[in-house]
Formats: C-alpha cells, structure tokens, sequence
C-alpha cells in the first residue's frame, strides 16, 4: 500500500499540545506496529509550519516544524490542531497556512480539525455547504463566526468530502481512530484503542455539553426571557407569558429568539430544565422521577425521551456514569 504523507501543522500563537502530539504518536505507533508484523511503515509524518522556526506553547514547551509549507508540494492528510485565545486574532496570525490548506484539498489531500481547529478549517472556505463539528464550549461563537456553516455540534466525528472535524478536547482521539480504521483497518484500530486504553466507537459528545445559554447577543428583552426562564424554569413557561412580560408581538419575540440564542423558546427551556436534572442527577441522592419533578416535567416518557434526545444517555445511564453513589433504582 503506498505510503501517506501527514501534514500537522505548528500554529502561531495558542495551541492544544496534545493536539499536536496525539496524532504523531498515532500515525508512527500505527509504523511501530506494522514492524512488528513484518510489514512496511504506511505513514511519513512531519510537522509543518509556516516558516522552519520554532514555536513555544505555555511558556515552556517548544515544538520545532520539519518543514515550511512553502517546501511541501503535495501532502495526503493535513491535521490542524486546536487553537486557543480570541479567534479572530488565532485566524490573522494563522491565515497564512490557509490558501496552502485550500491548494492541498484542492489536489487530493484529506483535512482533519480538532477540536477548535475547526475555526481556521472554516476559515479557509472549504466547510461552506458541509457540516462539522467543534468543542460543545465554542458552539455559540461558532455559530456567530460561521453562520453558513452546519454545525452539529452534538457530533464527535463528521465526515464531509474528505474534511474532517471532531468533537471537544480528548474527543480528537475518536477522530484519529476513525481515521486510522479508514487507512488501514478495522483491527489496527482496535489495536491501537487497547494500548492505548481509548474507547472506540464514540461517537456523541452530549453527554459532556454543558449547556450555558448563548449571552454574547446585544438583545436585551432577549436577554430579560433567558433569565427569567432560568430562574423559573421548574414552572411552566409559555411564549404567550414572556411575550407579554416583554411587550413584545409573539412573532417578532420568537424570530428575536431564536437569532439570538440559536434555540427556538421551547427548546431554550428544555435545555434548561435537562440541565438542572443533570446536575441533581450528578450530585444528589434524588431518584429520578423525584429529579424529574423538581425540574417541572410529570409525563415520565416526555422526559426520559427529552432527557435521551439532548444528552445521549437516559436518565438512569447519566445518574449511574457520573453520580458515584448512584445506585439502581
């Protein structure tokens, strides 16, 4: 099988090491273990930069590029790593490695984000049309950035065309595992989940999202029927309530709605009212109709199938993962 040749890039400014460092452990253990069954190594690895200088990341770590982009002429997977700080700034230090990411999609070659990558992989243009992926975190100013771009950031792994993008943090390693089954197959990427003691198969972030809603908008009614939902939300709320409370026409209110926080009203409160049973379910010792209750819901299917729907487990599989004195009930 001919060989590939991978392209991680060494970003300017802010960077995730592990970002970096997890798909270069991947791709050359993967050669580690092809010697070992007398096969020929599959991956050429390098890490590239916009110039050959080194960059230092959190004061202490240096991370030396082996080659410039100007240097490479053809690459079959480019890798970029999860970027930190103010995107805008991350995007104009970094937009020098993006007509080169363009060109290299252009002639063949796959692009995989990581985590927040995913703002300078939409940044080159390619994602318009297509969906992807980021850190549940980032989603709001994402959406703000990129609102073209069909985020679905439920999602650990999207595949697009030969684009990639995965979920939040530690979630990359889903992606390289995806990858790695698509380059070779099925039992080395089971090979490498073993030693390396990572699930395979995940491919939902929800269970992790925590959901803070989106604040960044200037609507100030707006603003007022977030907070009161918030603080009321074990209550019933209807639109025809806020509406009212805010001097508002019900379409004009809705429309105002859903630009500003990405959620529809209804949605907007049930998100909160999961959020609430999530922590109850995390920390206390409350059962789950009791949880289901305190929140404000009395149909036990509409909640177990809300609950499902938004975090990816039922509500006994949330309470039984993350409370450590759950007990079956």
């Amino acid at each position: 099988m001919k060989q590939k040749h991978v392209s991680i890039l060494v970003p300017a400014g802010a960077v995730a090491l592990s970002c970096i460092e997890g798909p270069f452990i991947l791709f050359n253990k993967t050669n580690e273990f092809l010697a070992s069954m007398g096969k020929e190594p599959m991956f050429n690895v390098q890490l590239v930069g916009l110039n050959n200088e080194a960059r230092i990341y959190d004061r202490a770590f240096s991370v030396k590029p082996d080659i410039a982009i100007d240097d490479i002429d053809k690459t079959d997977l480019v890798i970029i790593p999860a970027v930190n700080g103010q995107m805008n700034e991350v995007i104009e230090l970094n937009k020098g490695f993006l007509p080169w990411i363009v060109q290299q999609y252009k002639g063949g070659a796959e692009v995989a984000s990581l985590c927040v990558g995913t703002f300078l992989l939409a940044s080159t243009g390619l994602l318009k049309g297509k969906k992807c992926s980021t850190h549940w975190n980032a989603e709001n100013d994402f959406r703000n950035m990129f609102p073209d771009i069909d985020l679905v950031s439920d999602k650990i792994i999207t595949d697009e065309q030969g684009i990639y993008s995965s979920g939040g943090a530690n979630s990359f390693w889903n992606l390289l595992l995806y990858l790695l089954e698509k380059y070779t197959n099925r039992e080395m990427a089971i090979l490498f989940s073993k030693y390396f003691e990572i699930e395979i198969d995940r491919y939902s972030q929800s269970s992790f999202t925590m959901f803070s809603g989106q604040r960044t908008h200037q609507d100030e009614p707006i603003k007022k029927a977030q907070e009161f939902i918030e603080m009321n939300y074990q209550d019933k709320i209807t639109v025809e309530q806020l509406t009212a409370m805010l001097a508002l026409g019900r379409r004009n209110f809705e429309r105002r709605f859903k630009k500003a926080t990405s959620n529809t009203v209804a949605e907007y409160i049930q998100r909160v009212k999961i959020e609430a049973a999530k922590k109850s379910l995390e920390l206390s010792r409350e059962n789950v109709n009791e949880v289901m209750y305190k929140v404000g819901y009395t149909d036990t299917k509409a909640f177990r199938t809300t609950f499902k729907k938004i975090t990816g487990l039922s509500p006994l599989e949330y309470k039984n993962k993350y409370n450590k004195e759950a007990v079956v009930l």
